[in-house]
Order: structure tokens, then sequence, then C-alpha cells
């Protein structure tokens, strides 16, 4: 008890001591699928009161748009007028971040399965992730800010103030993302999904085009048997002589 009411008053004091800052600073997790990127970002950037980019939603509003539009991924053409197309926008409701594709509220839709079968070889264009890319750096420019994905320590922002690369077993990451899909989907399996991310490891990891892979600099979170609040208390004493 002693212990977790020690951490919540740090917490407290990091998350006002923010308040104070004057340096931008970046944060960049990066690491496989369903291994609770999204769910630190969203803790730390809370905490810290930064903003929160959630870079793999926009590859999936993208896989989305080129799903609806039968776009037809190796028909570069296509791909390049479909990104004329797409406009992506970020924001918070009741200390959540949402996307919106074209104006349309997507945050639900983009994480059901035909997304994620199709997310990782729309995320392997080249002209896909150049253009996300460009987004992603044009928000970063003028604010403090967490930013989740794959290749954001690495390809994003290098010179990131802080920079996390997160990993965990694979057969926790499966149940992890079963439990979080089942409510949407009762007739999924855990078998799917468990092929469904090991063929998404496949892809991300031999991609040409920015593969999913640690900075040099990258302080590895292996939180296979860390809670939410646990994972979050370490990668607040990795932020916290920045601030």
């Amino acid at each position: 008890m002693a212990v977790l009411q020690t951490a919540h008053l740090k917490l407290q004091t990091i998350s006002y001591f923010s308040d104070a800052m004057s340096d931008q600073i970046i944060v960049a997790i990066d690491g496989y699928s369903s291994c609770g990127k999204s769910t630190l970002a969203k803790a730390l950037a809370k905490k810290l009161h930064f903003v929160y980019v959630d870079s793999g939603a926009m590859y999936r509003a993208v896989a989305l748009y080129f799903l609806r539009n039968n776009i037809d991924l190796k028909n570069h053409d296509q791909v390049a007028e479909a990104l004329k197309n797409i406009h992506l926008n970020f924001h918070s409701r009741d200390y959540e971040t949402h996307i919106t594709l074209n104006g349309e509220e997507v945050s639900g839709e983009i994480r059901l399965m035909p997304v994620s079968d199709k997310v990782s070889a729309v995320s392997a264009i080249p002209e896909v992730r150049k253009e996300m890319v460009k987004q992603q750096q044009r928000m970063g420019k003028s604010k403090n800010m967490v930013m989740d994905g794959r290749d954001i320590g690495t390809a994003v922002f290098p010179d990131a103030t802080v920079k996390f690369f997160m990993t965990a077993d694979p057969k926790i990451r499966a149940e992890r993302r079963y439990k979080e899909l089942l409510p949407k989907n009762p007739y999924i399996t855990l078998e799917e999904v468990f092929e469904n991310l090991a063929h998404r490891d496949y892809q991300d990891t031999t991609r040409k085009e920015s593969p999913l892979t640690r900075a040099e600099d990258a302080v590895i979170l292996d939180n296979t048997d860390l809670s939410p609040d646990e994972q979050l208390m370490f990668a607040l004493s990795k932020v916290e002589p920045f601030l």
C-alpha cells in the first residue's frame, strides 16, 4: 500500500510539474502490435499534459479508405490519387483521442479485423509512409507530444527526447487483443488473432520502407508481466529527468 501511495504522489507531482516546462519534448513509443503502446502513450500524455498522436490510427484510417474505395495497393497512380483525398484529424473527448477520416469519426471501425488484416500492407507502401510521416512531423513541430507507432523513434522523430521500444510475449499479446476484439466481434477466435499478429509482425519487420526496428538509443520495455500502472511508472521514470 505504501508503495502505491508513493507512486500516486509521484504521478501527481510529475503531472503538475509538466505545466512549467519550457522546452519541447517528444516521447516516441515503438513496438510490436498489441503490446500496449497506445495504452501507455495515452496514459503518459494525460499525466504530462502532452498531446497524444496515435500514428497507427492514421495508417488504419488510410487502410479503411482504401478498403471502402477498392484501391489497388499495387497501382501507384491509384494510391497517389487516393492519398490526395484523405484528410485526417485528431480530437480529444473525455480524455480520449479520436480520429476522423474526411470528417467522419472512425475510431471504432479502424480497429475491426478487415482493417487489421490490411493495415500492414498499406503501411508498407512508400507513398503512404512518406505522406503520413510528413503529417506526423508537422504535428510535432510546436507541441510537447507522445506518439506511438512502428518507426517513430527511427524515421519520424529520430531525435526524440525519449524513445521506448515495447515488446511482450506473443501469446500474451494475442490474449490481450482477443479480449479487446471479442465485444465487437463475438465470433472471432484466439487462433485467428494470434495468426493475424504473427503475420503483421512479419510484414512490419521485413518491409523495405521503414521496417519495425528498435532505435539504438531506445529503452526496451517488456510488459509481459507488467500492469498498465507499472509500465506507466517505468516510463515516467525515464521521462522525468527531462522535465
